[in-house]
């Protein structure tokens, strides 16, 4: 024990060092944890493994003594095209200059008494990482993409309140990297409040905090019921980027909620079913559009309320089986939607953040082995989804320099395999 011990102490200790660079709803993960990702992403009424706290702090009590180690190899597929622009930059863009992440995930989790637990599960966002194999020519001069990673740390009480209601809370201890290049034609007093202070400044770094609270019900022999709610992760400014996000640098994590069904149909088969709304209305640097009268100082890049990347509030639909093959086999599958936050119009500031997919399909295994220890398996593939521009590139600057209209398409898919282990 004392040598499993360490060696989960020392792959968070790495994973704290490693970029978490999956998403597939938003800049979100589809799920958390390889049991979950495997049917869709569902956990709020279905805990499975000590990762649970990332999705509903309440299922740490439920799942008890527990450790979780996983790690996915994801890989996304991003591109983009510049379409009847009257400037001569019409091109096609391959951002796949990296196109393979691991990305890991922890738990533990210990009963302290029969009613409550302390844990903590340890786990990614991020997503927005593109990296142009030329120069994006409406840009700038050298290779464009970010590199946007998010890893949460979340101590975890949760207590069973009776028999059928466990509640628990979370403090999700956040820390964020971030880097952009090739945009030197945005680092000028047109288009940002704080010029030198865009672009190809390497990696900065922020840290912040945030509560997930959440209560699961079993409200008969065969139906449970969740919910969740996480507050806005407040986080410190990217100082070194504050003319590239509103605010002068701020990136907080968006507050998002949901519910959550799972129902025992059979002895051997779960089906579960979660809904989750994401609020990235609620932060400025993703939500305020990228506006076409660049050049007024209240639109500019990295203002108060200044320009961003135009996403709207995502609302993701999750659905998932478990089945007991064999005592010692679970079979999964899944399937997971959430329209894209980018709408048509923002698409062109959106080449740096091509998060189009919308429809995913999972499957996953668990096997138990002779020790009662577990490996579980899981895949997941976004299908192929191009959003075309519409009045997406400015061109009505009054007195200043535009980009020459026109429109910019985005497309891309995902596929993610993930292994984990846990006892």
């Amino acid at each position: 024990m004392e040598k499993r011990k360490l060696l989960v102490s020392m792959m968070i200790a790495g994973g704290l060092a490693a970029p978490a660079a999956h998403a597939t709803n938003g800049y979100f993960s589809d799920g958390y944890g390889i049991k979950s990702e495997g049917m869709g992403g569902v956990g709020i009424a279905f805990p499975q493994d000590a990762i649970a706290a990332a999705t509903n702090p309440a299922g740490m009590v439920i799942v008890g003594d527990r450790i979780d180690f996983g790690i996915d190899l994801f890989r996304p597929d991003r591109s983009a095209q510049i379409v009847g622009n009257g400037g001569g930059l019409n091109q096609s863009l391959d951002g796949n200059g990296k196109s393979n992440f691991l990305i890991p995930s922890f738990g533990y989790n210990r009963m302290m008494s029969p009613n409550y637990s302390l844990g903590v599960s340890v786990y990614g966002n991020g997503g927005m990482n593109t990296t142009y194999t030329t120069p994006v020519n409406a840009f700038g001069t050298t290779n464009a993409g970010v590199d946007m990673s998010q890893l949460i740390v979340a101590p975890t009480w949760s207590m069973k309140l009776d028999q059928n209601n466990a509640i628990g809370v979370s403090l999700n201890l956040a820390y964020q990297s971030f880097a952009a290049s090739g945009a030197q034609n945005f680092n000028n007093t047109f288009y940002t409040s704080s010029p030198g202070s865009v672009t190809d400044l390497g990696h900065d770094h922020s840290t912040g905090y945030g509560l997930r609270l959440g209560w699961i019900g079993q409200v008969s022999d065969a139906v449970s019921l969740g919910a969740t709610y996480q507050t806005k992760t407040r986080m410190s400014k990217f100082n070194t980027y504050q003319g590239f996000f509103a605010n002068q640098g701020e990136f907080d994590i968006p507050a998002n909620y949901g519910v959550g069904i799972a129902v025992k149909t059979t002895p051997a088969l779960t089906i579960a079913a979660d809904v989750e709304r994401i609020l990235y209305s609620g932060v400025s640097s993703v939500a305020n559009p990228l506006l076409p009268a660049l050049g007024n100082p209240a639109t500019l890049l990295g203002s108060a309320g200044g320009s961003g990347f135009g996403w709207t509030n995502q609302t993701v639909y999750k659905l998932g089986a478990s089945y007991k093959y064999q005592p010692n086999l679970v079979l999964r599958a899944g399937f997971n939607y959430g329209k894209s936050p980018i709408p048509s119009s923002q698409t062109f500031f959106n080449i740096f953040a091509p998060a189009t997919v919308e429809d995913h399909l999972t499957l996953g295994a668990t096997w138990t082995l002779a020790d009662k220890s577990e490996i579980s398996v899981a895949y997941m593939h976004a299908f192929t989804k191009t959003i075309n521009g519409s009045g997406s590139i400015p061109n009505n600057c009054p007195g200043l320099q535009c980009f020459g209209g026109g429109e910019a398409n985005l497309t891309m898919h995902e596929d993610s395999l993930g292994i984990s282990y846990g006892w």
